[in-house]
């Protein structure tokens, strides 16, 4: 399975529409077997999607993440597992092993795109048991 994860020293990226580098994982078997990072080559929900479709990733581990965002990733086949903080190492070794915790309902409203202020982020504490997608 190809996962990435928005990216930035080490840690998980909190705001999908304005990360500048995704880490890509390869995991088989319950076991991450290589990672590299990369820049992306834009911002925006939209040109994330295709950037990661192109790359053949198929689960993306984030923060804050919007719902034209997650329209455009479900649209791309991308399973996302939202409001995710901390390492994204981390994130995707517990992906890869069935256990990261994630919540479905994490969303980001940003009222002003051109500054990048006064948003409003609302992450929670894990995972109905139904999963996040």
């Amino acid at each position: 399975m190809k996962i990435a994860a928005t990216y930035k020293n080490g840690m998980i990226f909190q705001h999908f529409g304005r990360t500048e580098q995704f880490k890509l994982y390869q995991a088989e078997n319950g076991i991450v077997e290589s990672a590299e990072v990369v820049d992306t080559e834009g911002t925006g929900h939209g040109a994330l999607a295709d950037f990661l479709r192109a790359r053949g990733v198929e689960a993306l581990i984030c923060g804050g993440i919007g719902p034209g965002a997650q329209m455009a990733l479900a649209e791309a086949g991308i399973a996302v597992y939202p409001g995710v903080n901390g390492s994204a190492d981390e994130a995707a070794k517990a992906l890869a092993e069935g256990r990261l915790a994630c919540d479905p309902d994490a969303l980001c409203d940003h009222h002003d795109h051109e500054h990048g202020e006064n948003h409003d982020c609302h992450h929670g504490h894990g995972c109905r048991s139904h999963g996040c997608h």
